[in-house]
């Protein structure tokens, strides 16, 4: 997977009105579908008046779960094109629900379609989106003596250290791209000519601002 891009905040809202009609979207993390439904039911309760609450949701890591609901309108005119701009934008495991209070004045389909879409992509626009990133966890050890310029060279190179312990030597666990193990294994080994040691403890992911 080339990209894998997720809510930058857990959730948040974001609004705009066209014609009259008021579209708010509440956009959320979601892990599960159970989770997509209990949110859903929630913003149902919350705007039981409205004219339409319409969902789209994607979940996985390749999208293997796929929902979405017009409530109401036209059919094709609200949640698909809610459930394609997610896609669009490759942001994954992301509920979006657009609740509209009609305004008395009818926007037909294109402006239907132009108006669930906007309102979802305005609000991934507004609350951001970070890109989820595969690591290696390594556990470097070195002496007291090295520590110092290892600690350093791990600053000034942006590794993120995701923990340091202390006993006869100094443990760093270090978050690195599994493509640059090899590179950042020898370049420390030519450095500290050898002494220092490496071990590979486990994965994990970060998360950064999509650029």
């Amino acid at each position: 997977m080339e990209h894998f891009y997720l809510l930058k905040p857990q959730e948040g809202t974001w609004e705009q009105t066209i014609k009259k009609s008021d579209f708010i979207v509440y956009l959320v993390r979601v892990n599960s579908e159970d989770e997509a439904k209990e949110k859903i039911e929630m913003i149902n309760k919350k705007h039981y008046k409205a004219t339409h609450n319409v969902h789209a949701y994607v979940i996985g890591d390749n999208d293997e779960i796929k929902r979405y609901t017009d409530d109401g309108e036209p059919s094709g005119t609200a949640g698909v094109p809610m459930l394609e701009v997610l896609q669009k934008q490759g942001v994954h495991n992301c509920l979006a629900i657009v609740t509209r209070y009609f305004g008395g004045i009818k926007l037909g389909a294109g402006g239907l379609i132009r108006a669930y879409a906007g309102t979802t992509a305005g609000g991934l626009d507004d609350l951001g989106l970070v890109e989820r990133l595969n690591r290696a966890v390594l556990k470097l050890t070195v002496d007291y003596s090295n520590n110092d310029e290892l600690t350093y060279w791990l600053k000034e190179n942006e590794y993120l250290v995701h923990d340091t312990s202390y006993d006869t030597a100094v443990h760093h666990e270090v978050a690195v791209a599994p493509e640059d193990v090899h590179a950042f294994e020898e370049e420390l080994t030519n450095r500290f000519a050898g002494r220092i040691t490496f071990d590979k403890i486990g994965e994990t992911y970060l998360e950064i601002d999509k650029k």
